[in-house]
């Protein structure tokens, strides 16, 4: 949870403003930002700031589990990461609640604590928001974000609803789609029911509902 009471003064947050490259790079560097969340794109910056409670987080966890689970009994190489930077340096930079590389052809990323460079590495398959108080955000301007760098698929959690709303990405563009096309089989209406569930059932409870839908 970030210390919304800590936020620095005059910097305006959870919102996109304009900004260089160059101010955005130095920002997102300083100590009193170790928390926040760093975007940028076309000449403008967003640093989130918001506090996550117990609803997102929850979300968050069982999205993991889902994709996890899918991909370890589907037999399908996956790496996983939250809340890391992805940048295209001087052009564009990301820092979703998680990514997926996903298949056999990506190559892992540096085990250190600096953004991914997306020119060597490439984009991250599949990238998760979890919208619980930035919904529009993560609809329209970061969804655009997404499709300039590279992103494969892209899904929205909209924890109010228990919803997921996803967009395949290519040809600069993204169009919604239900069922996942790096994930192939996996609907997201599993991803919505086991939202639902996670409600009233415990962890174990749902991992347990979710090996028996993907084994059948």
């Amino acid at each position: 949870m970030v210390d919304t009471a800590s936020r620095p003064k005059g910097i305006e947050t959870d919102t996109w403003v304009p900004a260089t490259w160059e101010n955005f790079v130095v920002l997102c560097e300083r100590p009193d930002f170790e928390k926040a969340r760093c975007y940028y794109d076309k000449g403008r910056m967003r640093i989130e700031m918001a506090a996550l409670g117990p609803w997102h987080g929850r979300d968050n966890a069982v999205v993991l589990k889902v994709i996890g689970l899918f991909a370890g009994l589907t037999n399908l190489r996956a790496v996983e990461l939250i809340n890391t930077s992805f940048r295209k340096s001087g052009e564009r930079e990301a820092q979703p609640d998680i990514a997926f590389y996903l298949g056999e052809r990506f190559q892992l990323p540096p085990r250190n604590n600096q953004p991914v460079d997306v020119e060597v590495f490439g984009a991250p398959q599949l990238v998760v928001e979890i919208a619980s108080t930035t919904l529009s955000d993560d609809l329209g301007p970061k969804r655009l974000l997404y499709e300039r760098l590279g992103v494969q698929e892209y899904w929205v959690v909209n924890v109010a609803m228990s919803g997921v709303v996803a967009f395949a990405m290519e040809n600069g563009g993204s169009r919604e789609i239900r069922n996942s096309q790096v994930l192939p089989g996996l609907a997201l209406s599993v991803v919505e029911e086991a939202m639902q569930r996670s409600q009233t059932e415990d962890d174990g409870a749902l991992t347990r509902w979710l090996i028996q839908r993907f084994q059948n």
